[in-house]
């Protein structure tokens, strides 16, 4: 995976973000549905840094073996 795919899989995971953030800022926050969606938004929001986090660990991968290559 080259770096600009896991640059692309990252902004694309941002969009996502954004979508959901502005799907729950439209859902009322009262009742049991409000804390649904709200504790659906923090396990998201777990998961998405769990993903980036990935996708950095990627990156610093193939710098390295991008690095090991040209020598």
């Amino acid at each position: 995976m080259s770096v600009d795919r896991i640059a692309a899989a990252l902004a694309r995971t941002e969009a996502a973000l954004a979508r959901i953030e502005a799907a729950t800022a439209a859902v009322p926050r009262g009742g049991a549905g409000g804390a649904r969606v709200v504790g659906l938004v923090n396990v998201h929001e777990k998961l998405r840094e769990q993903v980036s986090e990935s996708l950095r660990e990627l990156d610093d991968l193939l710098e390295q073996l991008d690095e090991q290559a040209a020598s």
